[in-house]
């Protein structure tokens, strides 16, 4: 009596006294069909044809089988939610993989550039502390001792724009000034500092905000280099931002830099009474506990460690999301530093020649 093979691929007739080890080619794999080619899992030979995919020849040898194959098992639908799904009771724990955020998500969760600041910290590397050594020794050598007292009358204000110091004689000497880099600014009733972030809508609040920069006293006027740009340039890894400015000589008892999440202040004197300020607002959100400096005597390079691990599309953020950001501040005040000034004040003509910034005294 001939019995019927269910092995997938043969479909033949055969009597099971015949029914030795290689009478049956079969395919024990399952049926592939993918961009219009049809085959066999267990097979390399593929073709767009669907005739001619059933009649593609085995790939295995072996007895012919006379058992059916199983029908795939149905889940039944059902309200109960304690009964187990039969498909489910062999499945691994369910893992989610999620991708990185997109670019208006990331908009949406990025903090306030209004956070508090806070310094980054600071590693000097031991060529810089050589360096300013040996400068020091230099100016010391080339300099003659002169006697402030006979030149500066006692009284005398401090130079240095937000300080109110006055002279009182050679102990003023040896005392750190705490003085504003930048310009004063008045934009739609906000009054703020151009080198702070701090603003505010009370003028004496404004008079009495403390400096952000610190130096020695200019009791006179010093000819010299001021405020001076460097130039500087910024790379990534997936972990990290590292931007570098080129200040030759920087001194760190005289530099700040500072920074929240998304914003960072940089303040550097070098070359004696050179000082490089700007601030940056970042394209991304930093890690301001793992960031930090390091100062060589040719370059400052500012470490940030990213908060997301994710490319930058460029070091800052564009303008236009930080106009954007202003006008839905809470307090509808605009966030956006301006140096355009709406209203106007009288300055003597010492306080104008300081709108560039100070001179800050060798180091």
């Amino acid at each position: 009596m001939s019995l019927m093979c269910y092995n997938k691929g043969c479909g033949q007739r055969f009597d099971q006294e015949n029914n030795l080890e290689e009478s049956c080619l079969y395919h024990p794999g399952i049926p592939v069909f993918h961009d219009a080619l049809k085959g066999w899992s267990c097979c390399h030979k593929r073709t767009t044809d669907f005739s001619e995919f059933l009649t593609i020849k085995g790939c295995t040898k072996g007895h012919h089988n006379t058992q059916k194959p199983l029908e795939l098992l149905k889940p039944k639908v059902s309200s109960n939610k304690e009964s187990p799904d039969p498909l489910r009771l062999n499945w691994g724990p369910e893992r989610v993989t999620e991708g990185p955020k997109s670019a208006e998500k990331l908009q949406q969760e990025r903090p306030s550039s209004e956070e508090p600041m806070q310094k980054l910290m600071m590693k000097v590397s031991q060529p810089l502390v050589k360096a300013l050594e040996k400068l020091k020794l230099d100016s010391e050598e080339k300099s003659t001792e002169h006697d402030m007292s006979s030149l500066v009358v006692s009284g005398t204000r401090c130079k240095n724009t937000g300080c109110k110091e006055v002279y009182r004689g050679s102990e003023s000497e040896a005392e750190t000034c705490v003085f504003h880099l930048g310009i004063p600014i008045f934009h739609e009733g906000m009054k703020y500092w151009s080198c702070c972030a701090v603003k505010t809508t009370d003028f004496n609040a404004f008079l009495e905000q403390k400096g952000c920069c610190v130096a020695k006293h200019a009791w006179m006027k010093k000819e010299g280099k001021k405020q001076m740009p460097c130039r500087q340039d910024w790379h990534q890894t997936s972990g990290q931002v590292v931007i570098t400015i080129y200040a030759k000589n920087s001194v760190p008892e005289l530099s700040r830099i500072q920074a929240n999440r998304t914003v960072v202040d940089i303040c550097i004197t070098f070359e004696k009474n050179n000082v490089f300020q700007k601030i940056l607002n970042l394209w991304g959100v930093i890690n301001i506990e793992k960031s930090f400096i390091l100062m060589f005597p040719t370059k400052v390079e500012i470490t940030l460690k990213k908060a997301d691990l994710m490319t930058w599309g460029k070091l800052e953020v564009p303008q236009a999301l930080i106009q954007k950001e202003a006008t839905i501040a809470e307090d509808g005040a605009p966030q956006l530093t301006s140096h355009d000034s709406d209203d106007s004040l009288s300055w003597s003509e010492e306080e104008e020649e300081k709108e560039i910034g100070p001179t800050i005294d060798n180091f």
